[in-house]
């Protein structure tokens, strides 16, 4: 959305990893101008080219299309590590359940804020149990099921809170945990986001948490899982 200058660093990114993408699809989310879109990426790589922001949700119904037993859906800010699908095969051999890039584990289950950090703007040396992971997801692609098993209300703003549905009804329904992988601060080819290119890119005009109407958004969604049965890390009232 509106940031296809990155998507040629993305590409090169993964097709560069230590395990390489069986497939990459591409989802196009209302580019605006024609300089943003970047027509010789689109003959090679599956795309959906939308004309309407349907918001972050709609890339985990595109991502059904896979035919991967696993899928990583990246945030268009997220230039991952040569290492990072090697890390996460490697990790939720060990940790099954849903892992990314940046974690958050919430000091209490009525605000977003305040929060920790943890992955690449707070690197990890060992695996971490988070209440929600985003910029990256990594997952068996048969959990989408689990992931639409419940709708979000018809009035849900799509532009916020697919990161914390997943994490929700991945616990409910399977009884799996969130992880960050390590992000070791000496070796960062394992990391899922680059650093210098998240702090540059992650904060510019369409950056969604940046914007605080968003963020009380994310403070209600919570609210309403954690009164709902959703086990934070820190659960207590």
């Amino acid at each position: 959305y509106k940031r296809g200058n990155q998507l040629n660093e993305q590409l090169e990114a993964l097709n560069n990893g230590t395990i390489k993408p069986k497939e990459i699809l591409l989802w196009y989310n209302n580019p605006g101008d024609d300089d943003l879109i970047n027509y010789k990426i689109m003959e090679s790589v599956p795309t959906a080219l939308c004309n309407y922001n349907f918001g972050v949700w709609a890339r985990f119904a595109y991502a059904l299309n896979a035919k991967t037993e696993y899928v990583c859906v990246f945030d268009d800010d997220t230039i991952p590590g040569k290492r990072w699908l090697e890390n996460c095969y490697e990790t939720i051999q060990k940790h099954e359940g849903l892992l990314g890039t940046i974690g958050v584990v919430y000091h209490t289950p009525n605000s977003y804020h305040p929060m920790n950090r943890i992955g690449w703007a707070e690197p990890n040396e060992k695996t971490e149990r988070v209440d929600i992971v985003g910029h990256a997801w990594f997952f068996k692609r048969e959990w989408l099921s689990t992931f639409w098993r419940e709708l979000p209300e018809k009035d849900h703003p799509m532009i916020v809170g697919e990161d914390m549905h997943f994490s929700v009804m991945l616990q409910k329904y399977l009884g799996l945990n969130t992880y960050v992988p390590p992000h070791p601060k000496d070796n960062k080819e394992l990391w899922g986001s680059l650093p210098d290119t998240a702090w540059r890119i992650g904060q510019d005009d369409a950056a969604l948490s940046m914007n605080m109407d968003n963020v009380e958004l994310m403070s209600q969604q919570l609210r309403k899982y954690t009164s709902n049965g959703f086990k934070i890390i820190n659960n207590k009232k």
